[in-house]
């Protein structure tokens, strides 16, 4: 079994994902490059590669139980574990997103990615975690999905969605739920706000880099045994329910 730490980051083919996976690599870590697309995920991985990075491709397909299987197969014969999941994979849903107007289709495809992709790769990949000395498990989130911030009476988070935004609310309250069956292991689970980055989920209107959304991800990636779980963070610290 390899020495180093072991890690999979899911849509690390570009933008925020990429990052997150260049911010472990330089770590001394071993990071699986999750991604559907066999050219931008070879093309990801030979640019990390070029940096100094160990990366690895992990064919994955996270709406997909065969492709989520195949990779933690992957995974066991080439390392018989992991270390650190990073669910980082999601998607708008399309448009439009208000209220009145949304489509069942549109509500269900952010959910089927932003949500049950991520509880399918949780759950695959957890015997594989749990043969780990400190496994981790971080999910990119929003703070677009914080109840508590959409509710405010100043909220402008540029359009109004029920589709993605929900998702997002959907997932904190799923980390809690894992925390509290969690509690009890080694496992540390968090969710991670990455900010307003400039990315294709967004037409690049962020006004933060991928380098600077993968910040929070990368620190909850390496918690000390101590650190909290069942969490959402961003670079500023707690973020609100």
């Amino acid at each position: 079994m390899s020495e180093k730490t072991i890690a999979l980051v899911t849509g690390a083919n570009k933008g925020i994902g990429y990052e997150i996976a260049a911010g472990l690599g330089a770590l001394g870590w071993s990071v699986g490059v999750g991604a559907r697309d066999e050219q931008r995920r070879e093309t990801a991985v030979a640019k990390l590669r070029a940096g100094g990075a160990d990366a690895f491709g992990v064919p994955l397909d996270v709406t997909g139980d065969a492709s989520v299987t195949a990779a933690a197969v992957l995974l066991d014969e080439r390392f018989g574990r992991l270390d650190v999941l990073v669910n980082n994979a999601a998607v708008v849903g399309g448009f439009p997103q208000e209220p009145t107007k949304v489509g069942l289709g549109t509500v269900r495809a952010a959910v089927e990615t932003n949500v049950y992709g991520v509880i399918r790769v949780i759950n695959t990949m957890l015997p594989l975690l749990r043969r780990s000395a400190s496994p981790r498990i971080v999910n990119l989130s929003s703070e677009t999905g914080s109840l508590t911030r959409q509710s405010a009476a100043d909220a402008d988070f540029g359009f109004l969605s029920a589709a993605y935004m929900p998702s997002k609310t959907f997932l904190n309250a799923v980390v809690v739920q894992y925390a509290k069956e969690l509690r009890d292991t080694n496992i540390l689970i968090n969710n991670a706000c990455p900010g307003y980055v400039a990315t294709d989920l967004n037409g690049f209107r962020g006004v933060r880099t991928p380098e600077q959304g993968a910040v929070t991800a990368i620190r909850l990636a390496t918690l000390p045994a101590d650190g909290p779980t069942g969490g959402f963070f961003d670079d500023n610290g707690v973020v609100p329910w």
